[in-house]
């Protein structure tokens, strides 16, 4: 089964001094996402993020499948030494790669590192931080995912054999609270049966609650 890393890339929310509710709702869709099995990294993290993360990652839900997940402080090269685990044996999901993610990837690869960059649009390829460190790199399609969604995709391609092309989406969906209230998302999604975005568990809530609060400032 694959590993997944993910580089924590994001700013600790600034009165709690650790990473954003939003956030943390998308990296527990990343272990539902990866499933039983895998195993994700999440690395980068502050002292204080890292330790709620880690407290975050033993409460579940009754029937709940997740994958195990590690908070790291310290960053994907470290983690990558302690592993030993070599430089071309890590594919960096880039959107600027020459390569599409493909399922014969998963014979050469055995971790998967995206940027924990969850809410850049437009994206300010913060990605090249990685980049920069030489690994190789495949891209997953030409529309921004959030990176829960690119995880899933991932996933897809390379334990359940599934190209790409064949992935049911939904680019842009407008997340619809009642006849007055919604919000256009500027990413794609994985789409459901009903042809409705995956979206992580709360985050309708959350997005509901944001918006009801931009309107308090008029």
């Amino acid at each position: 089964m694959p590993t997944y890393i993910i580089e924590h890339m994001e700013e600790d929310d600034e009165d709690t001094k650790v990473i954003p509710e939003w956030v943390e709702l998308e990296y527990r869709q990343m272990r539902i996402l990866a499933g039983e099995g895998s195993t994700v990294h999440f690395t980068a993290l502050s002292k204080s993020s890292s330790s709620s993360l880690a407290s975050a990652f033993t409460a579940s839900k009754p029937g709940e499948h997740l994958a195990p997940a590690k908070a790291h402080t310290e960053g994907i090269l470290d983690l990558m030494k302690s592993e030993g685990v070599e430089l071309g044996k890590v594919c960096l999901l880039d959107p600027k790669s020459d390569k599409e993610l493909s399922p014969e990837d998963a014979e050469e690869f055995s971790w998967f590192l995206f940027g924990g960059i969850l809410g850049d649009d437009p994206p300010r390829d913060r990605t090249s931080e990685l980049r920069n460190l030489g690994f190789p790199t495949r891209h997953l399609g030409p529309v921004q995912m959030t990176t829960d969604t690119a995880l899933g995709v991932t996933k897809k391609v390379i334990h359940d054999i599934v190209p790409l092309q064949e992935i049911p989406y939904i680019d842009y969906p407008t997340i619809t609270f009642n006849p007055r209230e919604s919000v256009e998302m500027p990413f794609r999604y994985i789409a459901n049966e009903k042809k409705e975005p995956i979206l992580p568990a709360g985050m309708r809530e959350l997005l509901q609650k944001d918006l009801n609060k931009s309107f308090d400032f008029f």
